[in-house]
Protein backbone atom coordinates (compact mmCIF):
# COMPACT_ATOMS: atom_id res chain seq x y z
CA UNK A 1 0.00 0.00 0.00
CA UNK A 2 1.25 3.46 -0.83
CA UNK A 3 1.98 5.55 2.24
CA UNK A 4 -0.05 8.36 0.71
CA UNK A 5 -3.23 6.33 0.66
CA UNK A 6 -5.60 6.72 3.60
CA UNK A 7 -6.43 3.71 5.76
CA UNK A 8 -10.05 2.75 5.24
CA UNK A 9 -12.30 0.47 7.26
CA UNK A 10 -14.77 -2.14 6.00
CA UNK A 11 -17.46 -3.91 8.02
CA UNK A 12 -17.62 -7.26 6.24
CA UNK A 13 -20.69 -9.41 6.95
CA UNK A 14 -20.00 -12.83 5.45
CA UNK A 15 -19.48 -16.50 6.16
CA UNK A 16 -16.29 -17.84 7.69
CA UNK A 17 -14.48 -21.17 7.47
CA UNK A 18 -11.69 -22.53 9.66
CA UNK A 19 -10.00 -24.36 6.78
CA UNK A 20 -9.74 -22.71 3.39
CA UNK A 21 -10.83 -19.43 1.95
CA UNK A 22 -14.39 -18.35 1.19
CA UNK A 23 -16.46 -15.43 2.44
CA UNK A 24 -14.69 -13.48 5.15
CA UNK A 25 -11.95 -16.11 5.11
CA UNK A 26 -11.22 -15.08 1.51
CA UNK A 27 -11.66 -11.34 2.04
CA UNK A 28 -10.18 -10.39 5.42
CA UNK A 29 -6.49 -11.17 4.94
CA UNK A 30 -6.29 -9.80 1.36
CA UNK A 31 -7.99 -6.57 2.44
CA UNK A 32 -5.60 -6.16 5.35
CA UNK A 33 -2.64 -6.97 3.10
CA UNK A 34 -3.56 -4.03 0.84
CA UNK A 35 -3.96 -1.71 3.82
CA UNK A 36 -7.65 -1.90 4.70
CA UNK A 37 -8.90 -2.25 8.28
CA UNK A 38 -11.48 -5.04 8.35
CA UNK A 39 -14.17 -5.66 10.94
CA UNK A 40 -15.40 -9.19 10.11
CA UNK A 41 -18.91 -10.11 11.22
CA UNK A 42 -19.65 -13.81 10.71
CA UNK A 43 -22.90 -15.28 9.42
CA UNK A 44 -21.68 -18.89 9.74
CA UNK A 45 -18.51 -20.48 11.09
CA UNK A 46 -17.97 -23.78 9.34
CA UNK A 47 -15.06 -26.18 9.38
CA UNK A 48 -14.71 -25.79 5.60
CA UNK A 49 -16.76 -24.63 2.62
CA UNK A 50 -19.79 -26.62 1.51
CA UNK A 51 -18.21 -27.81 -1.72
CA UNK A 52 -16.57 -30.58 0.31
CA UNK A 53 -18.48 -33.84 0.99
CA UNK A 54 -19.06 -32.78 4.61
CA UNK A 55 -18.71 -29.82 6.93
CA UNK A 56 -19.56 -28.91 10.50
CA UNK A 57 -20.07 -25.76 12.51
CA UNK A 58 -22.69 -23.25 13.59
CA UNK A 59 -25.04 -21.09 11.59
CA UNK A 60 -25.23 -17.75 13.35
CA UNK A 61 -28.68 -16.26 13.60
CA UNK A 62 -29.70 -12.83 12.31
CA UNK A 63 -30.03 -11.81 15.97
CA UNK A 64 -26.40 -12.86 16.55
CA UNK A 65 -25.23 -10.72 13.66
CA UNK A 66 -27.30 -7.76 14.86
CA UNK A 67 -25.89 -8.14 18.37
CA UNK A 68 -22.29 -8.08 17.14
CA UNK A 69 -22.91 -4.90 15.16
CA UNK A 70 -24.74 -3.35 18.12
CA UNK A 71 -21.67 -4.09 20.22
CA UNK A 72 -19.43 -2.37 17.68
CA UNK A 73 -21.82 0.58 17.58
CA UNK A 74 -21.68 0.84 21.37
CA UNK A 75 -17.95 1.53 21.06
CA UNK A 76 -18.75 4.67 19.08
CA UNK A 77 -16.54 3.66 16.14
CA UNK A 78 -19.08 3.21 13.34
CA UNK A 79 -18.48 6.79 12.09
CA UNK A 80 -15.04 5.46 11.10
CA UNK A 81 -16.55 2.73 8.91
CA UNK A 82 -16.17 3.54 5.19
CA UNK A 83 -18.10 0.61 3.72
CA UNK A 84 -20.23 -2.44 4.39
CA UNK A 85 -19.40 -5.55 2.37
CA UNK A 86 -21.72 -8.53 2.06
CA UNK A 87 -21.66 -11.79 0.13
CA UNK A 88 -23.63 -15.03 0.44
CA UNK A 89 -26.58 -14.33 2.74
CA UNK A 90 -27.99 -17.79 3.41
CA UNK A 91 -31.57 -16.88 4.27
CA UNK A 92 -33.99 -14.03 3.69
CA UNK A 93 -33.98 -13.07 7.36
CA UNK A 94 -30.20 -12.65 7.27
CA UNK A 95 -30.49 -10.46 4.19
CA UNK A 96 -32.94 -8.17 5.94
CA UNK A 97 -30.65 -7.96 8.98
CA UNK A 98 -27.74 -6.98 6.74
CA UNK A 99 -29.87 -4.18 5.30
CA UNK A 100 -30.50 -2.99 8.86
CA UNK A 101 -26.72 -3.05 9.43
CA UNK A 102 -26.20 -0.96 6.30
CA UNK A 103 -28.79 1.55 7.50
CA UNK A 104 -27.09 1.84 10.90
CA UNK A 105 -23.64 2.34 9.39
CA UNK A 106 -24.90 4.96 6.96
CA UNK A 107 -26.68 6.75 9.79
CA UNK A 108 -23.39 6.94 11.69
CA UNK A 109 -21.37 7.82 8.57
CA UNK A 110 -23.44 9.16 5.64
CA UNK A 111 -20.40 8.83 3.35
CA UNK A 112 -20.17 5.07 3.89
CA UNK A 113 -21.02 2.88 0.92
CA UNK A 114 -22.58 -0.57 0.63
CA UNK A 115 -20.92 -3.11 -1.66
CA UNK A 116 -23.00 -6.23 -2.31
CA UNK A 117 -21.79 -9.40 -3.98
CA UNK A 118 -25.23 -10.82 -4.90
CA UNK A 119 -24.32 -14.50 -4.58
CA UNK A 120 -27.21 -16.52 -6.02
CA UNK A 121 -26.16 -18.76 -8.89
CA UNK A 122 -23.93 -19.23 -11.90
CA UNK A 123 -23.95 -20.14 -15.56
CA UNK A 124 -24.34 -23.91 -15.89
CA UNK A 125 -25.53 -24.32 -12.29
CA UNK A 126 -28.56 -22.09 -12.09
CA UNK A 127 -29.75 -20.81 -8.73
CA UNK A 128 -28.20 -22.52 -5.72
CA UNK A 129 -29.55 -20.37 -2.88
CA UNK A 130 -32.70 -20.86 -0.84
CA UNK A 131 -36.06 -19.75 -2.29
CA UNK A 132 -36.74 -16.08 -1.64
CA UNK A 133 -33.09 -14.98 -1.73
CA UNK A 134 -33.01 -14.07 -5.46
CA UNK A 135 -36.14 -11.94 -5.14
CA UNK A 136 -34.76 -10.31 -1.97
CA UNK A 137 -31.57 -9.43 -3.83
CA UNK A 138 -33.45 -7.97 -6.77
CA UNK A 139 -36.23 -6.15 -4.97
CA UNK A 140 -34.78 -5.10 -1.61
CA UNK A 141 -30.97 -5.30 -1.66
CA UNK A 142 -30.16 -3.97 -5.13
CA UNK A 143 -31.85 -0.59 -4.56
CA UNK A 144 -29.84 -0.10 -1.35
CA UNK A 145 -26.43 -1.03 -2.77
CA UNK A 146 -23.90 1.52 -4.00
CA UNK A 147 -21.67 -1.10 -5.64
CA UNK A 148 -22.81 -4.49 -6.89
CA UNK A 149 -20.63 -7.30 -8.29
CA UNK A 150 -22.74 -9.95 -10.05
CA UNK A 151 -21.44 -12.67 -12.31
CA UNK A 152 -23.08 -12.97 -15.74
CA UNK A 153 -25.89 -15.24 -14.55
CA UNK A 154 -26.70 -12.98 -11.60
CA UNK A 155 -26.59 -9.91 -13.84
CA UNK A 156 -29.23 -11.42 -16.11
CA UNK A 157 -31.55 -12.23 -13.20
CA UNK A 158 -31.18 -8.89 -11.46
CA UNK A 159 -31.70 -6.92 -14.67
CA UNK A 160 -34.98 -8.56 -15.58
CA UNK A 161 -34.31 -12.21 -16.32
CA UNK A 162 -33.57 -11.94 -20.02
CA UNK A 163 -30.35 -13.71 -21.09
CA UNK A 164 -27.66 -11.38 -22.43
CA UNK A 165 -25.59 -12.82 -25.28
CA UNK A 166 -23.71 -9.78 -26.62
CA UNK A 167 -21.49 -7.17 -25.05
CA UNK A 168 -24.06 -4.49 -25.89
CA UNK A 169 -26.75 -6.45 -24.06
CA UNK A 170 -24.49 -6.86 -21.02
CA UNK A 171 -23.91 -3.11 -20.91
CA UNK A 172 -27.64 -2.46 -21.22
CA UNK A 173 -28.30 -4.89 -18.36
CA UNK A 174 -25.67 -3.14 -16.22
CA UNK A 175 -27.39 0.16 -16.97
CA UNK A 176 -30.69 -1.29 -15.77
CA UNK A 177 -29.01 -2.31 -12.52
CA UNK A 178 -27.61 1.20 -12.11
CA UNK A 179 -31.06 2.66 -12.72
CA UNK A 180 -32.35 0.51 -9.83
CA UNK A 181 -29.86 1.92 -7.32
CA UNK A 182 -26.14 1.05 -7.48
CA UNK A 183 -23.77 3.68 -8.84
CA UNK A 184 -21.19 1.10 -9.89
CA UNK A 185 -21.58 -2.38 -11.41
CA UNK A 186 -18.77 -4.90 -11.81
CA UNK A 187 -19.67 -7.96 -13.90
CA UNK A 188 -17.10 -10.39 -12.55
CA UNK A 189 -17.28 -12.87 -15.42
CA UNK A 190 -18.90 -12.70 -18.83
CA UNK A 191 -19.84 -15.79 -20.82
CA UNK A 192 -20.63 -14.74 -24.39
CA UNK A 193 -21.01 -17.02 -27.46
CA UNK A 194 -18.31 -15.19 -29.45
CA UNK A 195 -15.88 -14.94 -26.53
CA UNK A 196 -12.51 -16.72 -26.86
CA UNK A 197 -12.50 -19.87 -24.75
CA UNK A 198 -9.14 -19.13 -23.20
CA UNK A 199 -9.94 -15.79 -21.59
CA UNK A 200 -11.97 -14.35 -18.74
CA UNK A 201 -13.65 -10.98 -19.27
CA UNK A 202 -14.80 -8.53 -16.61
CA UNK A 203 -16.78 -5.35 -17.26
CA UNK A 204 -17.17 -2.33 -14.96
CA UNK A 205 -19.78 0.37 -15.48
CA UNK A 206 -20.49 3.65 -13.69
CA UNK A 207 -21.78 7.09 -14.55
CA UNK A 208 -18.52 7.99 -16.31
CA UNK A 209 -18.41 5.07 -18.73
CA UNK A 210 -17.81 1.36 -19.19
CA UNK A 211 -14.56 -0.61 -19.33
CA UNK A 212 -13.48 -4.17 -20.17
CA UNK A 213 -10.48 -6.20 -19.02
CA UNK A 214 -9.39 -9.62 -20.30
CA UNK A 215 -7.24 -12.13 -18.42
CA UNK A 216 -6.20 -15.68 -19.30
CA UNK A 217 -8.76 -18.27 -18.23
CA UNK A 218 -7.31 -20.92 -15.95
CA UNK A 219 -9.21 -24.13 -16.67
CA UNK A 220 -10.45 -24.99 -13.20
CA UNK A 221 -12.88 -23.74 -10.56
CA UNK A 222 -11.48 -21.61 -7.74
CA UNK A 223 -13.88 -21.55 -4.79
CA UNK A 224 -13.73 -18.14 -3.10
CA UNK A 225 -12.39 -16.28 -6.14
CA UNK A 226 -15.58 -14.21 -6.40
CA UNK A 227 -15.27 -13.19 -2.74
CA UNK A 228 -11.66 -12.17 -3.35
CA UNK A 229 -12.59 -10.23 -6.49
CA UNK A 230 -15.33 -8.25 -4.77
CA UNK A 231 -13.09 -7.40 -1.81
CA UNK A 232 -10.20 -6.23 -3.99
CA UNK A 233 -12.51 -4.13 -6.18
CA UNK A 234 -14.02 -2.42 -3.15
CA UNK A 235 -10.57 -1.75 -1.70
CA UNK A 236 -9.56 0.02 -4.92
CA UNK A 237 -12.67 2.19 -4.93
CA UNK A 238 -12.14 3.17 -1.30
CA UNK A 239 -8.52 4.03 -2.08
CA UNK A 240 -9.79 6.60 -4.58
CA UNK A 241 -8.99 4.74 -7.79
CA UNK A 242 -11.06 5.65 -10.82
CA UNK A 243 -13.08 2.81 -12.31
CA UNK A 244 -10.66 1.65 -15.04
CA UNK A 245 -7.77 1.65 -12.56
CA UNK A 246 -9.85 -0.29 -10.04
CA UNK A 247 -10.81 -2.81 -12.72
CA UNK A 248 -7.26 -3.33 -13.92
CA UNK A 249 -5.81 -3.60 -10.43
CA UNK A 250 -8.49 -6.08 -9.35
CA UNK A 251 -7.85 -8.24 -12.41
CA UNK A 252 -4.09 -8.25 -11.82
CA UNK A 253 -4.34 -9.06 -8.13
CA UNK A 254 -6.87 -11.85 -8.51
CA UNK A 255 -5.19 -13.46 -11.52
CA UNK A 256 -1.88 -13.51 -9.67
CA UNK A 257 -3.45 -15.39 -6.76
CA UNK A 258 -5.27 -17.83 -9.04
CA UNK A 259 -2.17 -18.48 -11.13
CA UNK A 260 -0.11 -19.38 -8.07
CA UNK A 261 -2.96 -21.53 -6.72
CA UNK A 262 -3.14 -23.45 -9.99
CA UNK A 263 0.64 -23.84 -10.15
CA UNK A 264 0.66 -25.28 -6.63
CA UNK A 265 -2.08 -27.75 -7.55
CA UNK A 266 -4.05 -26.76 -4.46
CA UNK A 267 -7.80 -26.80 -3.99
CA UNK A 268 -7.91 -23.71 -1.78
CA UNK A 269 -6.78 -20.20 -2.71
CA UNK A 270 -3.11 -19.77 -1.83
CA UNK A 271 -3.57 -16.36 -0.24
CA UNK A 272 -0.53 -16.49 1.99
CA UNK A 273 1.85 -17.91 -0.60
CA UNK A 274 0.58 -15.44 -3.22
CA UNK A 275 0.19 -12.43 -0.94
CA UNK A 276 2.77 -10.33 -2.80
CA UNK A 277 0.50 -10.51 -5.86
CA UNK A 278 -1.98 -8.39 -3.92
CA UNK A 279 0.43 -5.48 -3.50
CA UNK A 280 2.77 -5.90 -6.49
CA UNK A 281 1.06 -8.04 -9.14
CA UNK A 282 3.29 -9.87 -11.61
CA UNK A 283 0.90 -9.26 -14.50
CA UNK A 284 -0.77 -6.15 -15.83
CA UNK A 285 -3.77 -6.25 -18.15
CA UNK A 286 -4.96 -3.63 -20.59
CA UNK A 287 -8.26 -1.98 -19.70
CA UNK A 288 -10.34 -1.12 -22.75
CA UNK A 289 -12.85 1.71 -22.74
CA UNK A 290 -16.15 0.58 -24.22
CA UNK A 291 -17.98 3.90 -24.15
Amino acid sequence: MSASRPVTSILSVQSSVAYGHVGNSAATFPLMRVGVEVWPVLTVHFSNHTGYPSWQGPLLSPADVAAVVQGIDALGVLPECDAVLSGYQGAEEMGLTILDVVATVKERNPRAIYCCDPVMGDVGRGMYVRPGIPELMRDRVLPRADVVTPNHYELDFLSGGKPTTTLEEVLAAADRLRAAGPQTVLVTSMVLPDQPGDELQMVAVDGEGAWLVRTPLLQRVFTGSGDLTCAMFLSCLLAGDDLPTALGTTAARVFGVLEQTAAAGKGELQLVAAQDELVAPTHRFEVERLR
